[in-house]
């Protein structure tokens, strides 16, 4: 394997894992903050139960969250050092910030996992919903961090150096705000849809019906208010990249041809000898009113920038195709769920429709994965956009290709541990979980 392309491939495979258990990080603890909150006002064990489970998984996750992340800083350094060189005084601000968030994150949780029955109520409740706040913050600063890899400002560039840098300006770039809007966004649709599909698994199996009855109507409802942002919040981030990066929005859409109503395209098989998309299906002047509001505003295409700027096209045009897709289905079944909560409340009991949120867990993480691959891959060739080319930042060092290969069996066994962990959690709600089980009170009993 080349030396390059093993270290872009090394960099790939660890954002999207650490991408699943940053999301995780950022979005469970709001769910198990809400199920203590319930707990608090209604005085329900199950709630407590709950509660405690969730806050198991939370910790077990912000482990191997931890692990990744400590992983891919090393990875910055060991496989780009060239962009390290130059971009880390720059945008080093969010990192060290991050890292703040973190220790915040890791002294919350201790709290809260051993502070039952020994801290105020509402104290306690506090340190998991801070558990949450920080995990969030966390993912909003690395975020932050990645927006100027596309935006890149706060210095000047003069003769190859870099001078005059301001590291709150590139923190709070023109990026930011709309990939951290939209990530937040997918984070809570994913992990909600994620969640909801292992509790109704459970249902559907008859297996603590009440337990996870009440874990899945609160995953569903954080799900919901992801999959009905999203499309507002990648609106807002497809309008960014039209104006910062009009080449990586010609890419996503296959847009060869610079034109006024310019038409949204579906599907289509992109053909960059010929210049073309072939069979797409075409939605007039839909795309100039995404991009601007105006459904004859001229669109760039392709052909109006270099050809060694181009990133693939497929790759980009097939990743954002699986992101609205997927997208839009998790919508559709968003919409379904509501019509059955107030105008079907038998059809919530129903096990076609617990049928198809199992079906959909893991639709909210593919869309995420290909979102971030529309971002990433749509920067290439750019390391930092329009001023370092990947090729220039990559290590001189050989055999990078042994270096994939090790970490790619670090995060496969990450992965495996993780899952046998999670199982383990689900099993043992009926003993140490749910107070309506008979198993869980014969424990009780013993002990």
């Amino acid at each position: 394997m080349d030396d390059f392309i093993a270290a872009r491939a090394q960099m790939a495979l660890s954002l999207g894992f650490h991408i699943i258990f940053s999301c995780v990080g950022m979005v469970m603890p709001f769910l198990m903050a809400f199920a203590h909150w319930k707990y608090l006002k209604t005085k329900n064990e199950v709630y407590k139960g709950l509660t405690k489970a969730w806050s198991k998984g939370v910790a077990i996750l912000f482990a191997t969250g931890a692990v990744s992340g400590t992983m891919l800083s090393f990875e910055l350094g060991l496989l780009w050092p060239g962009f390290m060189k130059h971009a880390g005084p720059i945008f080093g601000m969010p990192f060290s910030l991050e890292g703040t968030a973190f220790f915040i994150e890791a002294i919350a949780i201790g709290f809260f996992l051993y502070g039952w029955d020994k801290f105020n109520k509402w104290f306690h409740w506090f340190c998991g919903f801070l558990v949450g706040v920080s995990g969030l913050a966390s993912g909003i600063l690395v975020v932050a961090a990645n927006s100027w890899m596309n935006s890149p400002t706060g210095f000047d560039y003069i003769n190859g150096q870099y001078l005059n840098i301001d590291p709150i300006k590139a923190m709070l770039n023109d990026a930011w705000f709309p990939q951290a809007l939209h990530m937040t966004v997918a984070a809570f649709c994913a992990t909600g849809f994620a969640v909801a599909g292992v509790h109704a698994f459970m249902i559907i199996r008859k297996r603590n019906i009440e337990f996870h009855t009440k874990a899945f109507r609160i995953a569903v409802g954080f799900a919901l208010i992801g999959a009905f942002g999203a499309p507002l919040s990648g609106d807002i981030a497809a309008k960014s990249v039209a104006e910062r990066q009009p080449i990586k929005l010609a890419a996503m859409e296959a847009h060869f041809e610079t034109e006024k109503g310019a038409s949204f395209i579906i599907g289509g098989i992109p053909d960059e000898e010929k210049e073309e998309v072939k069979y797409a299906v075409k939605i007039p002047k839909v795309l100039s009113f995404l991009v601007s509001n105006d459904f004859n505003a001229e669109v760039k295409g392709l052909k109006d920038f270099p050809r060694d700027e181009w990133p693939p096209i497929a790759v980009v045009h097939y990743a954002f195709q699986i992101m609205i897709f997927f997208g839009m289905v998790m919508i559709g079944i968003g919409v379904i769920y509501l019509y059955s909560f107030f105008f079907r409340k038998e059809w919530l009991s129903k096990n076609w429709l617990l049928k198809t949120f199992l079906i959909a867990t893991p639709f909210g993480y593919i869309a995420l994965e290909a979102g971030w691959t529309v971002t990433e891959v749509g920067r290439q060739p750019w390391i930092i956009y329009g001023v370092m080319r990947t090729i220039d930042a990559v290590t001189p060092m050989p055999g990078i290709q042994y270096s994939f290969y090790f970490f790619t069996a670090i995060f496969i066994s990450l992965s495996l541990i993780l899952v046998f962990l999670l199982k383990r959690q689900i099993q043992m709600v009926p003993k140490l979980y749910d107070p309506t089980d008979s198993q869980f009170n014969d424990k009780n009993k013993k002990s």
